[in-house]
C-alpha cells in the first residue's frame, strides 16, 4: 500500500510540475535544469564521445524541452520524455557528422608552430583539462576503465547499456526511449553486457598489475 501511495504522491508532483513548466515558471525551468543537466550530459558525453559537443547537445536539449512542453501530454513520464530528446537530438548530431565528415580537420594534422620549433596537433589544441562533477565524483583510474570499455561497445547496445545499467531506467522505459519492442532492449542488453565484459576482461589481461580497487563495481555503482 505505501509503494501505491508513494507512486501517486510522485505522480501528482510531476503533474504539478509539468503544469509549471507549461505556465512558463521560470522557477520550475530552472528546477527541471538543475535536475536534470548533468544526467543528460553524461548520457551525451557517452554517446558522442566528445564533451564539448555534449555539453552543446546538452544545450539544445533543453530548448527543445522548453519549445515542446506545451505539447507534452503526459504519454510518458517527463524524465523519459527528456531522455528521448537527448537521444534523438544525439542521433541528428551523428547524422549531421557523417554528411560532413569528409570537410572535417583531421585531429593529428599540425596546426601550427608552437614558438619553439615543434609542431602543434589540433588534438593538443582542443583539449579541454576541466572535469564534470560526474568525472570528479568517480575514480580517475576506474572511470578510464570503464569508459574506455564502454566507448568500445558498439552502438545500439552502448545505449542500451547506459540507460539500463546507468540510469535506472526500467526495460519499457528504454524501449520507449529508443522506439523499439521490450524484446530488442532486452536482446541489445544481453549482447551489451557481453560485449562490455570481454572488453573489460582483456583490458585486464593486459594490465601489468591488479585491477584498482572498486574495479568490479556494477556500472551503475561506478556513475555514482
Amino acid at each position: 500500500m505505501g509503494n501505491f501511495v508513494g507512486a501517486l504522491t510522485l505522480q501528482s508532483e510531476e503533474a504539478a510540475l509539468i503544469a509549471e513548466l507549461q505556465a512558463g515558471s521560470e522557477e520550475a525551468f530552472a528546477w527541471l535544469i538543475a535536475h536534470f543537466h548533468q544526467p543528460i550530459y553524461s548520457l551525451l558525453a557517452r554517446i558522442v564521445h566528445d564533451r564539448a559537443d555534449a555539453a552543446d547537445l546538452t544545450q539544445e536539449v533543453f530548448v527543445k524541452v522548453f519549445r515542446g512542453v506545451g505539447k507534452f501530454h503526459g504519454e510518458s513520464s517527463l524524465r523519459t520524455w527528456i531522455y528521448r530528446i537527448a537521444l534523438h537530438e544525439a542521433s541528428n548530431q551523428h547524422r549531421w557528422w557523417t554528411r560532413h565528415k569528409q570537410q572535417e580537420v583531421p585531429i593529428e594534422m599540425e596546426m601550427s608552430d608552437s614558438g619553439c620549433g615543434v609542431p602543434i596537433r589540433l588534438k593538443e589544441m582542443l583539449v579541454d583539462p576541466a572535469e564534470s562533477p560526474f568525472e570528479m565524483a568517480v575514480h580517475a583510474e576506474n572511470r578510464a576503465l570503464v569508459e574506455a570499455a564502454l566507448s568500445q561497445v558498439p552502438e545500439p547496445f552502448r545505449t542500451t547499456l547506459v540507460l539500463r545499467d546507468i540510469e535506472g531506467f526500467v526495460y519499457e522505459e528504454v524501449a520507449e526511449i529508443q522506439g523499439v519492442n521490450l524484446g530488442t532492449v532486452k536482446s541489445r542488453l544481453v549482447r551489451g553486457r557481453v560485449y562490455l565484459k570481454a572488453i573489460l576482461m582483456a583490458a585486464h589481461s593486459a594490465q601489468p598489475s591488479p585491477a584498482p580497487s572498486g574495479f568490479a563495481l556494477p556500472l551503475r555503482e561506478e556513475a555514482r
